[in-house]
């Protein structure tokens, strides 16, 4: 699964989301609607307590993963 997270310079505000992959890319995508909507920024997003069942999902969920690693973009002013 790959996510590509964009997140707006200076304030972390969630600007898109897209998932490609197989198996749960579908229900991910829900994640980031519901994040866009709420006007959540990266950082909010690290500490979203979604579900988590072993046989399903792994413990660090694509999403999550994805919001830690903007929001440290962000937190050092950088875009790539």
């Amino acid at each position: 699964m790959t996510v590509k997270m964009l997140a707006e310079i200076g304030t972390g505000r969630l600007l898109g989301l897209q998932i490609v992959g197989r198996e749960g890319a579908a229900k991910r995508v829900d994640i980031g609607a519901v994040a866009l909507t709420a006007g959540l920024t990266v950082e909010e997003m690290t500490a979203l307590d979604l579900g988590y069942a072993p046989p399903f999902s792994p413990v660090w969920d694509p999403v999550l993963v994805a919001a830690r690693k903007a929001a440290e973009k962000v937190a050092a002013g950088r875009c790539d």
